[in-house]
């Protein structure tokens, strides 16, 4: 089963990227790039929900066949 995790991406003053999560308690994620730091994102955030309890992951919005998602564009 999918579900949306909300996710804060910030810059940090050295260059990387770093990812949290007000809905996944413990989600941190960094990275050179952004790409690079929500591929790691997803990947600590099923570590996480994969060791939650059924209650915590009702809390989670289920992935639908239409969800609005921001894509981050270089040019």
């Amino acid at each position: 089963m999918e579900r949306i995790v909300n996710l804060h991406i910030e810059k940090l003053p050295e260059g990387f990227y770093l990812a949290t999560s007000d809905n996944v308690q413990g989600l941190i994620a960094q990275g050179r790039t952004i790409a690079e730091t929500l591929e790691i994102a997803r990947d600590v955030a099923k570590k996480l929900l994969e060791s939650e309890s059924e209650e915590t992951l009702g809390e989670l919005v289920p992935a639908s066949d239409s969800f609005n998602y921001p894509l981050v564009v270089g040019v």
